[in-house]
């Protein structure tokens, strides 16, 4: 007779699956596919907790540390620039010989622009749109302080020319340089707010396999429970305690700093953008209303109906006052961040209505009257240009307040995350361990 065919090999896998299938048909083999299962829910709970956590934190600190300073730092540079140009035009029309102390404080925004862009660029992508705008910042920044002194050298020679330099350094300051540095204040806002999204996300996933892990413990003492009559396996009951503190803590720490975080947002961030707009307009109406005394009606609107400083210097006042008017609002609930806000308002009012007087004066061919009204030579009290510094001081004030209560509530954000994902990494460790040897103890029997 012929001998008979060798059976054919198997795969490595079919004899596994088969192996698998005859242990899952005894309560030993069932036992360690419910162990190996629990502590694969067990960690896989533990490493999506601590990743997804991992990743909130990350944008938390980054929404402290790194955004929110660089928008701070944007905003910053706007307003040296803007109140560099001011300066400017303030000592322009104070005479040959500037006064030492609006020189000062033009040189003092001059460096504080040089320095912010310094570090700007070192913590900013020069490939990125901020780095663009920070490079073109850089080279258009020498070109607008050659041009200032251009006009201080031919003002202090009383040659009418240092007008004209004044006015086109004017006109380098608001067409290059204040957009440049708006565009990259608007960029960096954008990216603290896209950190602020990512912070506050529920880590949805986490919570979906820790129910998932607990409903795997729930299942196994159940099981337990109705095999034997014992009420408790201290493995698996220690699992699920590991389970429970870490769902329990990703909940509530994440909700914790979310809410904080929102806090920060609401009545830090959004009170900051609102005051440093409002500033950014006091200083471009300052500007405005010292170039209409410097142009004295060069400059007329497209129609040429009306002075384009004029112009513009009424739209800045009206902007001005309709970010304060919601700096207000935003700060309604706080005695300590409205009162400044109310006294920026009552000092805008003040300006807005001396403003008015000055240009009729200047109208009506007193032109020293209107400069005095307005640079405040003899009776600086009494000036425009100390409205101007009153609003500026104010809105300071109030910026500082806003920018604690940020710091405050973002940092507390950050800390509530703070130790989460190691202790979610370590309790899932021990949560499969424990279940490990709650299984054991089962399997212990059938020996």
């Amino acid at each position: 007779m012929p001998a008979p065919a060798p059976a054919p090999r198997r795969s490595a896998w079919s004899e596994s699956v088969d192996q698998l299938r005859a242990a899952a048909v005894t309560e030993p083999g069932r036992l360690r596919i419910i162990g190996a299962v629990i502590a694969v829910l067990v960690v896989a709970f533990g490493a999506v907790a601590a990743f997804e956590i991992s990743d909130r934190s990350a944008a938390a600190d980054d929404v402290v540390s790194r955004s929110q300073p660089l928008s701070a730092d944007a905003a910053n540079i706007y307003r040296s620039l803007a109140d560099a140009d001011t300066a400017a035009a303030s000592g322009f029309l104070a005479g040959a010989i500037e006064p030492a102390d609006v020189h000062a404080r033009y040189d003092k925004d001059i460096a504080t622009a040089s320095r912010l862009l310094v570090k700007a660029a070192a913590n900013t992508d020069s490939s990125s749109d901020s780095g663009q705008q920070i490079a073109q910042l850089n080279e258009w920044l020498p070109r607008y302080t050659g041009l200032i002194e251009r006009a201080r050298a031919n003002n202090r020679q009383g040659l009418p020319l240092g007008g004209a330099y004044l006015r086109y350094a004017n006109q380098q300051m608001t067409t290059q340089l204040l957009p440049a540095a708006e565009k990259l204040y608007d960029a960096e806002t954008g990216r603290l707010y896209e950190d602020y999204d990512s912070a506050e996300v529920w880590p949805y996933f986490a919570i979906a396999v820790g129910l998932l892990a607990l409903g795997g413990l729930f299942y196994a003492q159940r099981r337990n429970y109705r095999r034997t009559n014992r009420v408790f396996n201290h493995g698996l009951v220690a699992a699920s305690a590991a389970s429970v503190v870490v769902l329990l803590w990703l909940v509530v720490g994440h909700a914790v700093a979310r809410s904080d975080l929102s806090t920060s947002r609401t009545h830090g961030q959004e009170s900051l953008k609102v005051l440093n707009d409002a500033r950014i307009n006091s200083l471009k109406a300052r500007a405005n209303e010292n170039l209409t005394l410097v142009a004295r009606g060069a400059v007329l609107t497209k129609d040429g109906k009306q002075d384009q400083y004029e112009a513009d210097f009424g739209g800045e006042m009206k902007s001005l006052l309709a970010g304060l008017t919601q700096a207000k609002g935003l700060a309604k609930d706080d005695s300590t961040g409205f009162a400044p806000v109310k006294l920026a308002t009552d000092s805008a009012v003040i300006w807005k209505g001396r403003h008015t007087d000055a240009r009729k004066t200047d109208d009506n061919g007193d032109y020293n009257g209107a400069l005095e009204a307005v640079i405040g030579l003899k009776d600086p009290k009494n000036s425009t240009g100390a409205c101007f510094d009153q609003v500026d001081a104010a809105i300071q004030k109030a910026i500082d307040h806003e920018q604690q209560q940020f710091t405050t509530a973002a940092q507390d954000g950050r800390d509530a995350l703070t130790g989460l994902p190691i202790g979610a990494a370590v309790l899932a460790v021990l949560g499969a361990a424990g279940a490990a040897v709650g299984i054991s103890r089962r399997l212990s029997e059938y020996r």
